[in-house]
């Protein structure tokens, strides 16, 4: 009979993974709905407590409040929890319950829950006779196994303490591919000069680039013995935390004991001592003094402990390393994992592993076939960490010009594709679990690690297929988009001084291009507000065009300021074009930014100009009228009898040119002189078939590429709305002393076309006004 206790825990887990869970909770509305929306603000705790239910829901809107915000789906993952995952987090909850038992059922529950998942993981990892210790942080058991050794090896420091170490200076040795920070962590829990570790340097010429190398472990071991020092312990990698090879732990065990060392090893490559079928290599990891196991990422389980077995016969020493303890309740740290492998069982978990392995596989067959794409493996028949990156030499396979001028940074930006390529691929297939490593010698790779992914997110074949497809959409940009970077570079160098190319080689695209206005008589300052304002514009008309390419203000923390950057692109890109088409429309900007600078002297000017002539008018009227038809009664009667004429003709008023002319040529044309329709400027997109976007070559076929031809960097994603089509190339010279009324904006023509109004309707009253008031008309 199930304890009513037990079930109701049991019952109120699954209830909270319920309204915990994406898409199960149910729309608050009113009050309710406000109360958890406002989840930023801290408050008062409430006098009368709240039922389970609503902490929940509180917890759910703390969780997803960022995407309710944003109005958008979280791009951040949470992890597949199956049914092993509710197995651990039920574990918590029970271990909860389990702490209140009394102190003889606790010892005796405790200790059978410890010998159990000691043995199934003793057995299961080919560890023989060994001890487990569970522990949160996975440093946390090294440290401990350090404590040990140091225990082990100085008789006199459970007595004397840290004074003992002064005599023989204690040596930690752990390789240059090992986890970052390890080492310091080690000194800084231990009390240790960071002289007491040492950095062993990788194979440079013989074997793997990522395994320690051996024959100058012993070198520095006999240095240091020679100088009074004591090798204390060896730190070994079983798949380093970059690429995922495995030093030669065989080799290194027998040094360890030659020279009476501690060797410990940790790495992702210890889960496949569960398989049938075990290499050489990680089987040497058995024979190991020690080693720390994270079984919760291989087997996709939440909140699991990480696990260091390790061999030792005092048990005195053990427990003054922090390694075994009295105490019952910290015994049950392995109450999750416990619950977790009862439910898998051998096969399951072994199932488990062996499908991260065959999806390492399945990856590593798939990108032999690609073109331009490197892997880079420990072993291609068993290794479960794949490396590939994107390579391209840049100085072949240019369209216009040569690569020479990019082999001094051609690893920079090879760097800088394989980064944007990872970025990409793990925001178009999640589910893959790719990530981006910085190598030392590789460079930057995408990395493929289902042993540390694929349980947590549920990866699954299909998944794989996915990522290849979209690998395979990815790399024909990556290459064309390399070959057409010198080419727009050279076509930037044509546009000087009005564009200046900038070398930002840490760049996934085209390139990074500025528009330089005229510095005709500016100073510094105003030079530089001209240059933000005219390319911020500029960047603007840009991202409206009906195009497939990404323009963008480039990375969030770039070194360049008022740069335009221009994404991947396809190989049917007219670089020139698109030169040309920047070029146009930033000198565009800087005219009508030039000419709105100036528009209150031109109007200044013009009023007064127009007042002059409105009094010259009025005057040649009188004198052509006479006085007779100025009197208001007898100059009706004399009109009446004899019309009269008048020769005076209007005024249009032209804000581009800042000029008075006469309005004549209208009345005669009905229509308006010097204004040709904006539509008849020549455009770019004249040239280009219905359907065709700008810039492509109209010898390619649009339809023949994938939508992820247009994409950029992940962050700058925009949507162009095609409402500008800029000239295709730059004006000729003769074409620049037409008049400025063609090229204003939009705005300024319909200023002209209101003051040119303005002016004929004043003409044309003073023509009907007396004598007496025409001198006031124009005083005005």
């Amino acid at each position: 009979m199930v304890d009513s206790t037990f079930a109701q825990v049991g019952k109120n887990l699954s209830e909270a993974m319920r309204i915990l869970g994406d898409g199960q909770r149910e729309p608050e509305t009113g009050p309710e709905k406000w109360r958890f929306s406002r989840t930023s603000i801290p408050g008062p705790l409430q006098g009368d407590g709240q039922d389970v239910a609503t902490i929940l829901h509180l917890v759910h809107n703390l969780i997803h409040d960022e995407e309710e915000e944003e109005d958008m789906p979280s791009q951040h993952r949470m992890q597949h929890v199956g049914e092993q995952g509710h197995m651990a987090l039920l574990g918590h909850s029970l271990a909860a319950y389990i702490s209140v038992l009394d102190r003889e059922r606790l010892r005796k529950l405790t200790t059978r829950i410890l010998s159990d998942t000691t043995l199934w993981l003793c057995r299961l990892f080919r560890y023989e006779n060994g001890s487990a210790y569970f522990h949160e942080d996975d440093r946390d058991g090294l440290v401990k196994v350090c404590r040990l050794v140091i225990n082990a090896r100085y008789e006199e420091y459970a007595s004397e303490g840290y004074s003992v170490l002064s005599s023989r200076q204690p040596v930690i040795y752990q390789s240059a591919s090992g986890r970052s920070g390890l080492g310091q962590h080690l000194c800084s829990q231990l009390g240790l000069p960071l002289s007491s570790l040492c950095t062993v340097p990788c194979n440079t010429i013989f074997g793997s680039q990522h395994q320690m190398d051996v024959a100058l472990l012993d070198k520095l071991i006999k240095e240091d013995i020679e100088t009074g020092k004591l090798p204390l312990l060896l730190i070994a990698n079983a798949g380093t935390p970059g690429a995922g090879h495995t030093d030669k732990l065989a080799r290194l065990k027998d040094l360890c004991d030659q020279y009476n060392m501690w060797l410990h090893v940790e790495g992702v490559n210890l889960a496949t001592l569960a398989l049938g079928q075990v290499t050489s290599a990680i089987m040497a990891a058995s024979r190991s003094d020690s080693m720390t196991l994270t079984p919760g990422q291989w087997l996709g389980l939440p909140a699991v402990t990480a696990v260091t077995l390790y061999r030792h016969e005092d048990p005195a020493l053990s427990l003054a390393a922090g390694l075994t303890s009295s105490q019952p309740v910290a015994k049950l740290r392995a109450l999750p994992l416990w619950l977790s492998l009862q439910y898998l069982g051998h096969s399951g978990i072994i199932q488990k592993i062996r499908h991260a392995t065959a999806l390492s596989q399945q990856v590593l067959q798939k990108l032999k076939a690609l073109a331009s794409i490197k892997t880079s493996v420990e072993d291609e028949l068993s290794s479960p960490v794949v490396l590939f990156r994107f390579s391209q030499e840049m100085s072949s396979a240019s369209s216009g010009g040569s690569g020479e001028g990019y082999c001094a940074g051609e690893k920079e930006v090879l760097d800088s594709f394989n980064r944007w390529l990872g970025e990409q691929l793990l925001q178009l297939v999640p589910n893959s679990g790719v990530d981006v490593v910085e190598l030392e010698d590789e460079g930057t790779c995408v990395r493929f690690s289902p042993l540390l992914t694929a349980a947590v997110l549920g990866t699954q074949e299909e998944n794989i297929e996915d990522l290849m497809e979209k690998l395979s959409e990815l790399v024909p940009v990556m290459c064309s988009t390399m070959c057409l970077r010198q080419d727009f570079r050279e076509e930037t160098h044509r546009h000087s001084p009005s564009l200046a190319y900038i070398e930002e080689l840490s760049w996934p695209g085209l390139g990074a291009i500025r528009y330089e206005p005229r510095a005709d008589g500016m100073d510094e300052s105003r030079r530089t507000q001209e240059l933000e304002k005219i390319n911020s514009e500029l960047l603007k008309k840009l991202q409206d065009l009906d195009t497939d390419i990404i323009f963008s203000t480039g990375p969030e923390f770039g070194t360049e300021e008022d740069c335009i950057f221009v994404g991947m692109v396809t190989e049917d890109i007219d670089v020139s074009e698109l030169v040309d088409t920047v070029a146009a429309l930033g000198r565009d900007i800087e005219e009508n930014g030039r000419l709105l600078e100036n528009m209150t002297e031109v109007v200044r000017k013009g009023i007064l100009e127009a007042e002059l002539q409105l009094q010259k008018a009025n005057e040649e009227k009188l004198i052509e009228e006479g006085m007779l038809r100025q009197l208001p009664l007898v100059g009706s009667v004399l009109n009446w009898f004899s019309p009269f004429q008048s020769s005076i003709k209007g005024r249009t008023f032209n804000l581009a040119a800042g000029s008075l002319d006469s309005t004549e040529m209208t009345y005669s044309t009905k229509a308006q002189p010097g204004r040709p329709s904006l539509q008849e400027s020549p455009t770019s997109s004249s040239k280009k078939h219905p359907g065709q976007r700008l810039f492509r070559r109209s010898g390619a076929g649009s339809d023949s590429f994938s939508e992820t031809s247009s994409i950029g960097p992940a962050e700058e994603s925009t949507s162009p709305s095609g409402s500008i089509h800029p000239p295709a190339s730059p004006p000729a010279p003769e074409e620049d002393s037409r008049t400025a009324e063609g090229v204003v904006p939009e705005n300024i023509q319909e200023a002209s076309v209101q003051v040119h109004t303005q002016l004929e309707d004043e003409v044309a009253s003073e023509e009907r006004q007396p004598e007496g008031q025409e001198v006031e008309q124009s005083g005005r």
